[in-house]
């Protein structure tokens, strides 16, 4: 059995702190390459942290550039060993498909994480999220915070 002893946590911190760094400094053409060498490390959870960290402020800083899809893709393959981190990109590809009023199903944004659907109902300007939202989020929160979003609207 695997323990973690106090001398791995310092270990586990210092490169964590070492990958935030690099995705801090990354130039774009390199993000890949960076995502795929993050992703080798022995501790999943934490490289794993990493890259979605990067990518949830990358994708947020792109999601209305006409450069995201390309940008997606891209960053998917390099993590294609991570499922977390090519779920979150389908989610924000999701999220730019509806922010930007380009098709999208209902079905899909019902079967995404609790994270999209609470990060739509806060930030979707479109109506039509908001009520699929506030009628069938899966959470309360999500659907309140839809359905008062949606009034706002009206």
């Amino acid at each position: 059995m695997k323990t973690n002893s106090p001398e791995q946590h310092p270990d586990e911190h210092a490169r964590l702190a070492r990958y935030r760094r690099a995705f801090a400094q990354v130039a774009p053409e390199h993000a890949a390459g960076l995502v795929a060498r993050v992703l080798a490390d022995p501790d999943r959870a934490m490289a794993s942290g990493a890259v979605c960290e990067y990518l949830d402020r990358r994708a947020a800083e792109l999601l209305t550039d006409p450069g995201f899809l390309a940008w997606c893709r891209e960053l998917a393959e390099a993590a294609t060993a991570d499922d977390f981190a090519v779920r979150r990109l389908r989610e924000w590809a999701l999220l730019r498909a509806v922010a930007l009023g380009e098709p999208w199903e209902e079905r899909q944004l019902l079967a995404a994480s609790d994270w999209l659907q609470l990060h739509a109902a806060e930030t979707s300007p479109a109506g039509s999220c908001l009520s699929v939202l506030a009628e069938a989020g899966r959470t309360r929160r999500i659907r309140n915070v839809a359905a008062s979003r949606l009034r706002g609207l009206r």
